[in-house]
């Protein structure tokens, strides 16, 4: 019989890593495991399509000042990039953010990573990380890098300096849309252990708020009413970033304020949800 080697305490000689930490690992390897998959790097291609458009637009009104007139680069050119990105959003919020907390209650992982010196708020802004860093990669990455594009064609910065207030609008605009749209979904991920219930919840909230602006807006004939909709409360924030011409009566203050009790009603679905014991209510 071999002899029982001696176990007894030994001190620890690994690398000690500073307290709060743990978000970063969590979305360092979070970000590493869906890079490896092809669907979502079709989704990333996909995203950029719309930025090689408007940089061949960029172009063409550059070099010829004839299509000016209707292919010129204004600030609502920036705007309408970003609210086209919708679908890219749309799909990288639900293949990316439907499974992240989903997938960990479904296989009891929660518990675990809690149990290991985890606090909730680290595991929280980890998921966070890993949806956001993808959801900016198709909105502010772009945005700014078309910035660039046109001050690059155009050979100076006129564009920035008539208009001061388009960086700080196109970062703030996409921002918001990503906070808010990673915020839900993670505040719907924590809900169930399904990704496709999941995807289902974050799709139909988004259209039957659509649908019913839609229905609001028939009955009162007004679009004062755009407060109801997921998207309209965005338009209407954006438009003032933008400082464009409103496209609903909705007051700004109105749309702001719904936002944010959005974000609210997110962290605290979030705060009930995320803990390292499973509450049967």
């Amino acid at each position: 019989m071999s002899p029982i080697h001696d176990q007894s305490y030994r001190r620890y000689e690994g690398k000690r890593q500073p307290l709060g930490r743990g978000w970063l690992v969590i979305a360092r390897n979070g970000i590493r495991t869906l890079l490896a998959r092809r669907v979502l790097l079709g989704l990333i291609v996909a995203g950029w399509l719309q930025f090689v458009v408007r940089t061949v637009q960029i172009y063409a009104a550059t070099a010829y000042p004839t299509t000016a007139q209707f292919l010129g680069v204004t600030p609502k050119t920036f705007l309408d990039f970003i609210e086209w990105q919708f679908l890219a959003v749309f799909l990288m919020t639900i293949y990316v953010g439907s499974g992240l907390i989903a997938n960990d209650r479904r296989a009891n992982a929660l518990q675990i990573y809690l149990s290991k010196g985890i606090m909730r708020i680290e595991y929280i802004v980890g998921k966070l990380t890993v949806l956001t860093a993808f959801l900016f990669f198709v909105t502010l990455v772009p945005a700014l890098l078309l910035l660039v594009v046109q001050a690059s064609f155009a050979g100076n910065l006129d564009l920035i300096r008539t208009s001061p207030h388009l960086l700080p609008a196109i970062v703030l605009a996409c921002v918001v849309r990503v906070l808010i749209a990673a915020g839900t979904m993670l505040a719907l991920s924590s809900l169930s252990k399904s990704t496709r219930y999941v995807a289902i919840l974050f799709t139909g909230a988004i259209f039957f708020s659509e649908a019913m602006y839609g229905v609001l807006r028939v009955i009162t004939g007004s679009t004062a009413v755009a407060w109801v909709s997921f998207m309209g409360n965005l338009q209407v924030v954006t438009d003032a970033m933008f400082k464009v011409e409103p496209r609903y009566e909705t007051p700004v203050i109105v749309s702001a304020l719904i936002l944010l009790g959005l974000a609210a009603l997110s962290v605290s679905v979030l705060e009930r949800r995320v803990r390292g014991v499973e509450v049967v209510t």
